[in-house]
């Protein structure tokens, strides 16, 4: 007999009334660098911190999306687009992720790189209403970014030779620690109770399958992606059937979705960093993609019950 999916009063509530407002963004500064440095313009974090740790002295660094804000579909002030336009080196991802940042790359005069161009990227989940054509989160697979770290560096090499030395050398050290933290992953996931994360939305398919684990998303490939009533239903019966702990949140989206259906299935939230983007807290503190990727890594192995 096939039972038809109810919903509780809180998943009803949540069902008719889920509105996830995006936050437009702005550019931080304007690029263009008039003391020999090499003028870079990084769509993201991932892409800023990637700059900056291969670029070092000989680079000044403007990134388009502010602490704080979510990098999807971004939206940008004539000052960013100006920024865009005369930098030495524009760094962002194609495919739809920030579609602004790629119909202003279109007039950019100096040199432009689709870190995402390179990757074995994979599709959208099914039934992902994103508008997306590839999954785009590929830095929270190490292995990944030490790969578009790769890119960086010879990027600046080749427009900036007289340094070519420094910006490979910079490469490589964050390469060996990239490496490091890819070996953290493996050994800290290798004995683990439960394989299965719960996610706001659908960010962690890369680490997921890097380290042997299973993603079930709230909502899609955009945060603020509404899921319906019977997804939120599936997960609720999901969550209870199979032993999960804790619902994951985000720092920089709502998380008032996962918490209601973490309330209704009776477990626990934590938040599971993306690191599209840092916190102005975070920044203050001198966060940074290894200390954040091993918060998360000690955030996993506690909800998966690791040995």
């Amino acid at each position: 007999m096939r039972m038809r999916a109810s919903l509780t009063p809180g998943l009803a509530l949540l069902a008719s009334a889920l509105m996830l407002l995006a936050v437009p963004a702005c550019s931080s500064s304007v690029a263009g660098s008039n003391d020999g440095k090499l003028s870079v313009v990084t769509a993201f974090y991932p892409l800023q911190e990637a700059a900056q740790r291969v670029g070092g002295d000989h680079v000044d660094v403007t990134n388009l999306t502010a602490p704080g804000v979510e990098p999807h579909d971004l939206e940008l002030a004539p000052r960013a687009v100006q920024a865009i336009s005369q930098a030495d080196v524009v760094l962002y991802f194609g495919d739809g992720f920030q579609p602004a940042v790629e119909d202003a790359v279109r007039d950019a005069q100096g040199t432009t790189v689709d870190l995402l161009a390179n990757q074995d990227t994979a599709p959208p989940p099914v039934g992902s209403e994103s508008g997306l054509v590839v999954d785009p989160h590929v830095w929270l697979d190490p292995t990944r970014y030490a790969a578009m770290v790769v890119q960086v560096g010879d990027a600046f090499a080749g427009v900036d030779p007289s340094h070519a030395d420094v910006y490979h050398a910079n490469a490589e050290r964050f390469q060996k620690e990239l490496s490091s933290l890819d070996a953290e992953y493996r050994t800290g996931l290798k004995d683990c109770a439960r394989d299965l994360i719960v996610t706001n939305h659908a960010a962690f398919g890369y680490l997921a399958a890097a380290y042997g684990l299973k993603q079930e998303a709230i909502s899609g490939l955009s945060p603020e992606a509404e899921p319906s009533a019977s997804r939120l239903v599936q997960l609720r019966d999901l969550v209870q059937r199979d032993g999960i702990t804790t619902i994951f949140t985000e720092e920089l989206v709502s998380p008032k979705v996962a918490e209601t259906l973490a309330s209704e299935a009776g477990v626990d939230t934590a938040v599971l960093h993306t690191l599209e983007g840092l916190t102005p807290d975070e920044v203050s503190a001198g966060a940074d993609y290894a200390s954040l990727m091993r918060e998360n890594l000690q955030t996993l192995r506690s909800a998966l019950g690791c040995a």
